[in-house]
């Protein structure tokens, strides 16, 4: 990418942490970007996840653009004189928006170019079209007018733009159409202009009947209304009609300090987005060059940087809600096999209803690993018996984002209509789910549940739940520590580890931390959990120097962590001092990451992967070999700025041998997947890493954590770390009911003989 520099020899250590030309956020995230369009361009990839992956990287975009974009735009805005001091290392916002527009038009240009030449005429070849309205026969045109009649034309607002209409409200994201008219009965041709705004409740792709009845043929929404436009306005002649897609800054200025109430603020502030300024405008090339300066004027954006040309289909994150039938003689092979997520192994009985989960969390600790565990049975069954067990007082959570219709929800409600003591705290701040956390915390409070809203200048991202239960007279705590949120959809598409616990001393730790979050409480320390923002930057980087000392006293020393994004400029020099002291350091990073590997003399000692899959990476781990006796932790926060000084994070650590052994092999799986992965070059450019044994795969790799590649190492370089993750979970619940199975059937021979009593035996057959 234009802007990022390549060789870095002579850098300094300051200049490697702080130069925008060694590392810039924005240009980062884009990289991150293309590796994800890269799967959409991947023909070993099933062709409907290719239409998917376009569909993510579309909606990525999006993102970037509201929130990365717009903040940008308000630091333009500001001017340099207003904002921190800069120095020639940093770029000014300026700079920054004409290297993000430069990569993305590029982007764009093979977004389009893949889905239009590859998957598109690909999918047609198994009876999936995308038709023009012009490929239509009479029939279906007719069929199409109908159907605009009955369920389109009612929804829609065709408004004219003249001095005696001004330019409508245009919502962010929207689908409009710009519509140049003339009166035929106007002596003087005058060409009018009018807008039509596009419902977002209405279906973008509509299915076309055929011959054989309705199969998997469609069109676009905007194409039916743009071909029945004499509709909306009887009697006029239609020049031209494009469409056309604004997106308004989300990056909206926020003053806690000065807030009575952060319910109120979040409403106001969801109320000042709708009407924010634009900072995206995005056309049909096909449309006039007038009608192009007629919008840059009326919305205000920047002609050069903000317009963006497409060579096809605007609005293509919604590509996957085409409603495709599948299994109408469709191939199969066009999606990824479906995984069906498994009930932790642990678990398995508690499916019964005579047995409890806390009996099997204190058994020992719980490690679930989402998608690969079901959420159903594990997380969400553990807030639901809590609500419903007589024996348990009190639960408290923290929510960060989650579903309206969430379970979790439901059952918290649950548990306060029981009696219980339920506390919850609801992050009204989490971009883009503030409406709907609003609503969460209303309807938690409605049912009698204390309700916190986070704290002045801090977002509380961490992913914790407590119950208290009394057990023979005295108070048990059980908690959950994860590192994805309490949302039954995402925890189906995301990778999260989530720890079930009883440990004492890690429930006082809890419940310490709520302290702090629904009350007045300065904790001075934990024993046992890693904390964010006070004190987690300081104890992840003294286990970094701990590596550092033993690695120059000539013992071996490793740090591998694995995160969404890494850009704390504390975080990366200590990885820098840790390389250059002979620690072997290996990240595994799925988005941006300040840190280049490779550089000579500097970072010769790190390597960076990137894992793109079915699945979104998102759990963040850290291992320490700490002298042979590896320290292991996981929780909500990467090592970025705002996760470590600007968040409430928790960290914990993983004590449990066996389950320490499960997270190593995650990590060493992930080092050697040769399927979905990218490896970072000294150059700053992402690369598939070469196969196994390659003169140019790095020694490390087949030698990790100092001892030959564990079984789901070998399978995740032939197949990618996500599938063999989702081929070893299913084998082990296959054994774990096996076994279960078994020990029933013996029972059943004992009970024959009656060796064992009736009420054992009906316990353990209700927990098939």
């Amino acid at each position: 990418m234009n802007g990022v520099a390549e060789d870095l020899s002579g850098k300094s250590f300051e200049e490697l942490v702080k130069s925008h030309d060694v590392y810039n956020h924005e240009l980062s995230w884009l990289a991150f970007n293309w590796r994800v369009l890269a799967v959409a361009m991947d023909r070993s990839v099933p062709l409907f996840e290719r239409l998917r992956f376009v569909a993510i990287s579309s909606r990525n975009l999006d993102e970037f653009f509201a929130k990365r974009v717009g903040g940008l735009k308000r630091q333009q805005a500001a001017g340099v004189e207003n904002l921190k001091v800069r120095t020639s290392v940093l770029w000014t916002p300026d700079e920054n928006l004409l290297y993000i527009a430069e990569a993305v038009k590029e982007l764009l240009c093979k977004t389009y170019e893949v889905l239009v030449e590859d998957i598109i005429p690909s999918l047609l070849e198994h009876s999936i079209c995308l038709f023009d309205y012009e490929e239509l026969t009479s029939r279906q045109k007719s069929a199409m007018r109908e159907h605009f009649v009955r369920e389109i034309e009612p929804l829609l607002t065709p408004l004219a733009v003249d001095p005696g209409h001004p330019f409508p409200y245009i919502g962010s994201l929207s689908l409009s159409l710009a519509v140049e008219l003339q009166d035929p009965l106007d002596d003087e041709r005058y060409v009018d202009f009018a807008i039509v705004t596009i419902p977002s409740n209405l279906p973008r792709f509509i299915r076309i009947p055929t011959d054989e009845g309705y199969d998997n043929h469609f069109i676009t929404v905007e194409q039916v209304i743009k071909n029945n436009l004499d509709r909306l306005f009887g009697g006029m002649v239609i020049i031209s009609c494009t469409a056309f897609r604004a997106t308004r800054n989300a990056d909206v200025e926020r003053n806690e300090d000065e807030a009575d109430d952060l319910l109120e603020m979040i409403i106001d502030e969801l109320r000042d987005r709708r009407f924010s300024k634009f900072v995206r405008l995005e056309v049909e090339d096909t449309m006039p060059p007038d009608i192009v300066s007629r919008l840059v004027d009326e919305l205000m954006v920047d002609p050069k940087l903000d317009v963006y040309h497409s060579q096809g289909l605007l609005g293509l994150e919604q590509l996957d809600s085409i409603p495709v039938y599948f299994g109408r003689g469709v191939d199969e092979n066009l999606e990824f096999v479906h995984a069906a997520s498994q009930t932790h192994p642990r678990l398995i009985k508690n499916k019964g209803k005579n047995t409890s989960m806390f009996s099997m969390i204190r058994k020992g600790d719980i490690l679930v690993h989402h998608p690969y565990h079901a959420f159903a049975t594990s997380t969400q069954a553990f807030v639901e018996q809590a609500a419903k067990d007589p024996s348990v007082v009190a639960i408290k959570a923290t929510l960060y984002r989650t579903s309206s219709d969430s379970p979790i929800i439901s059952a918290l409600i649950k548990a306060a209509e029981n009696g219980k003591q339920v506390a919850v705290l609801v992050e009204l701040k989490a971009r883009f789910d503030e409406a709907r956390n609003v609503g969460i915390a209303q309807k938690l409070e409605d049912a009698g549940c204390n309700v916190a809203y986070g704290l002045i200048g801090l977002k509380i991202h961490c992913k914790t739940t407590m119950v208290i239960r009394r057990e023979k007279n005295e108070y048990r705590t059980y908690c959950h520590i994860g590192t994805g949120n309490y949302n039954p959809s995402t925890a189906s598409i995301y990778t999260d580890y989530g720890l079930l616990t009883c440990d004492p001393v890690i429930g006082k730790d809890v419940s310490d931390l709520f302290k702090f979050l629904t009350g007045y409480h300065h904790q001075q320390s934990y024993e046992k959990l890693l904390v964010a923002p006070n004190f987690m930057r300081k104890q992840f980087a003294a286990l970094m120097d701990k590596e550092i000392e033993r690695a120059r006293r000539g013992e071996e020393a490793s740090i591998t962590i694995k995160l969404n994004g890494l850009d704390d400029k504390v975080m990366s020099s200590k990885l820098y001092e840790a390389s250059c002291a002979g620690v072997m350091v290996n990240l595994i990073i799925r988005g941006v990451c300040q840190v280049r590997p490779g550089i000579p003399g500097v970072s010769d000692n790190i390597r960076v992967v990137s894992i793109i899959g079915r699945y979104l990476e998102h759990h963040r781990v850290y291992r320490f070999h700490n002298g042979g006796n590896p320290l292991f932790y996981f929780g909500s926060s990467d090592w970025m700025t705002r996760n470590l000084l600007r968040r409430v994070e928790v960290v914990v650590p993983i004590e449990d041998t066996q389950l320490q052994k499960q997270i190593q092999d995650m990590l060493e799986a992930a080092l050697h997947d040769k399927f979905s992965a990218w490896e970072l070059g000294a150059d700053g450019r992402w690369r598939r890493p070469p196969p196994p044994m390659s003169k140019d795969a790095p020694r490390e790799q087949y030698t990790m954590f100092g001892k030959k590649p564990c079984s789901l190492a070998k399978r995740a370089a032939e197949v990618g770390l996500q599938t063999a993750i989702i081929e070893r979970t299913a084998k082990e619940s296959k054994e774990a009911k096996r076994a279960q199975k078994k020990a029933i059937a013996a029972l059943k021979k004992k009970a024959a003989h009656k060796l064992v009593s009736a009420v054992d035996f009906y316990n353990v057959t209700q927990s098939m």
